[in-house]
């Protein structure tokens, strides 16, 4: 079934596609009319690529190790982008890693997955993958946060509170929105969605059993992975690892929008009223 599906008949498909996305991006005003194509034509050819690449490197476990640890090196570059941090970057290596090793080590172990490059590299891609984009979008969310709610921060810190816990408390709830695309998945597999890994095994063996059974691992491991990172990120953004230099439209725009800034006034002036009181007595 897959040779069938290589030929003209797919890429005529995929040219109308992109062609169709390119026009409605155009007449709905989505953004410039070359996003789609240009997009398309980038994942071809990487697609392309990695498949010459994985050809060679699959048969060898050191150089199945050695596509995963560039595999790791661009998300890691690709999640420090996304973040729009101006400090600290290089630090989202670490739920990057962590993520993946709460998992893979024990897929291995289990004897789930071979030691073996043709399975190591689907497996841990897609860990990897998964991991990048919720620890992408927990440190950029987090950071907005803190941005924008700075006043809160100071409010918490005119009450006693640590800085880490400060800033752990204003950013957690957008922590934990980057979890929630995968975790909608997972509960709506087989309803709504048929995922990636169940088509791709459903396709190469014809058993609806064993593509299920795949996809219920990957979407665990997934799940666990992803919240393992997310939580190492929403940490190092709390202790300040990970971090934007404010600027003074920033902090000019903060101080006369945030509701924060209303409640740190009020802490401040309820400490000065108690400290008052305490003198007179």
């Amino acid at each position: 079934m897959a040779t069938a599906m290589l030929g003209p008949t797919l890429i005529v498909v995929c040219l109308l596609f992109a062609l169709t996305a390119a026009m409605v991006y155009r007449v709905a005003g989505l953004g410039t009319a070359w996003t789609v194509p240009v997009a398309a034509a980038r994942a071809a050819a990487q697609l392309a690529a990695i498949s010459a690449v994985l050809v060679a490197a699959m048969t060898r476990l050191w150089s199945s190790a050695a596509v995963l640890a560039v595999m790791f090196l661009i998300a890691v570059y690709t999640a420090a982008g996304r973040s729009q941090a101006d400090r600290g970057r290089t630090w989202l290596a670490l739920p990057l890693a962590t993520g993946v090793a709460a998992v893979v080590p024990a897929l291995v172990v289990t004897g789930l997955i071979p030691l073996a490059g043709t399975a190591l590299i689907p497996t841990v891609a897609i860990i990897l993958g998964g991991s990048m984009t919720a620890v992408a979008v927990a440190a950029r969310r987090s950071l907005d946060t803190l941005a924008t709610r700075r006043g809160e921060v100071e409010a918490a810190l005119s009450l006693g509170l640590s800085e880490r816990d400060s800033r752990r408390l204003v950013i957690e709830r957008s922590t934990a929105d980057a979890l929630l695309p995968n975790v909608d998945q997972a509960r709506t597999a087989g309803l709504v969605t048929l995922p990636g890994a169940f088509v791709g095994v459903l396709l190469a063996t014809g058993s609806a059993a064993q593509a299920g059974a795949v996809q219920v691992l990957v979407l665990v491991g997934l799940l666990l992975a992803q919240g393992c990172g997310v939580a190492v990120t929403g940490e190092l953004v709390a202790r300040g690892r990970l971090s934007r230099t404010p600027t003074h439209g920033d902090a000019v725009s903060d101080h006369r929008r945030s509701p924060g800034h209303t409640l740190a006034a009020w802490a401040l002036r309820a400490w000065r009223t108690t400290r008052a009181r305490s003198g007179a007595a």
